[in-house]
């Protein structure tokens, strides 16, 4: 069965793995042992605290693990809060207007301006899912266990939460909107940028990048139309995403031009229809058939999240099997939130 649990000490050398297949433009999940080594170390400290009124610098990274064999095989994470310890810095794509009485011109002019507008937000970060894996659901399963751990502790995030997707670059990591602004105010390579970015450093940002707003029309058209689209191996989780209620509000990657999509977490569709009944154990009818469910429970240090399938909706109470309930780490009569896994395709 495929858990998602909370990331723990002896997880390393997978997620490590993981991170060696993820490429350039992934920051959040980088190949560095002592990197990786510090996000453990913050969300083991995350998971840990207890009576969280609000969100400050927690880190909740997830992991996917294969149960039967033990195996990581994907990573998942929401961070409370950005921007607060380190600078958080995206594109805004506006417009600015001139205008002549004189000549009759009235022109709007798409700009692209330097912002900090997402400080203090919480962010759904760190998704990958290894390509042998990438089927029965499995990342389904692995981005929206988030949304049931955003609905069962609201009180640990903010109101309104944001993924910044990967944006769109070639084989060889090559960003076009790199290669026609970034580099002529950095003068170094998308890839050091962009480790520098991963390992924190990001002053280099502010003393670099150019306050006064750019002109989307100065640049070339290869880097034009990448402004607001994602690299093709993150399409599936964008998708997703918007079919749970995220949206596009102009905001991109300083860096690629990925768009960062946002929502407020009351809305996501996971976490608005999802609700809490109580777990018995036993022999569930209608088992293997009919529509997916999430279900978790209702723990924090000890977070589960599974995927089950039923033809006949829960209620006030949800019968599961004795494997299911062993892999949610619940005895009977204990909580669960539950939820379909999508309402756009059931069966």
């Amino acid at each position: 069965m495929m858990v998602i649990r909370p990331i723990c000490q002896n997880d390393l050398k997978s997620l490590y793995r993981l991170a060696e297949k993820t490429g350039i433009g992934f920051t959040s999940l980088v190949p560095d042992e002592a990197i990786l080594q510090k996000k453990i170390d913050g969300a083991v400290r995350s998971f840990a605290k207890d009576n969280v009124t609000k969100p400050s610098n927690e880190d909740y990274l997830m992991v996917l693990e294969d149960s039967t064999t033990g195996d990581i095989v994907g990573t998942c994470g929401v961070l409370a809060t950005v921007g607060l310890d380190e600078p958080f810095y995206s594109y805004h794509l506006g417009t600015i207007t001139h205008a002549s009485r004189e000549l009759g011109v009235h022109n709007a002019v798409p700009t692209l301006i330097l912002n900090n507008d997402f400080t203090g937000c919480s962010e759904i970060c760190t998704l990958f899912l290894e390509e042998d894996f990438r089927h029965s659901k499995n990342g389904q399963l692995l981005s929206k266990a988030r949304f049931m751990f955003m609905a069962q502790f609201p009180e640990r995030f903010t109101e309104k939460v944001f993924a910044e997707m990967r944006g769109v670059s070639d084989e060889n990591g090559v960003s076009p909107l790199w290669e026609s602004l970034g580099r002529h105010f950095f003068s170094i390579d998308f890839k050091e940028a962009d480790e520098l970015t991963a390992q924190g450093n990001k002053q280099f940002i502010a003393e670099l990048m150019p306050n006064n707003p750019v002109y989307v029309n100065l640049l070339p058209k290869e880097a034009r139309d990448v402004l607001g689209h994602v690299h093709q191996n993150t399409v599936p989780a964008r998708r997703l995403l918007e079919q749970e209620g995220f949206r596009y509000e102009n905001y991109v990657d300083i860096f690629d031009g990925g768009p960062s999509l946002e929502a407020r977490v009351q809305d996501i569709r996971a976490v608005r229809d999802s609700r809490l009944c109580l777990a018995n154990i036993g022999q569930p009818k209608g088992i293997g058939e009919g529509s997916y469910y999430l279900v978790s429970n209702a723990k924090v240090a000890d977070f589960r999240c599974i995927l089950i399938q039923r033809s006949i909706p829960p209620g006030s109470a949800m019968t599961l099997t004795q494997e299911e309930a062993d892999s949610l780490c619940i005895i009977t009569k204990e909580p669960v939130r539950v939820v379909e896994l999508s309402p756009y395709s059931r069966g």
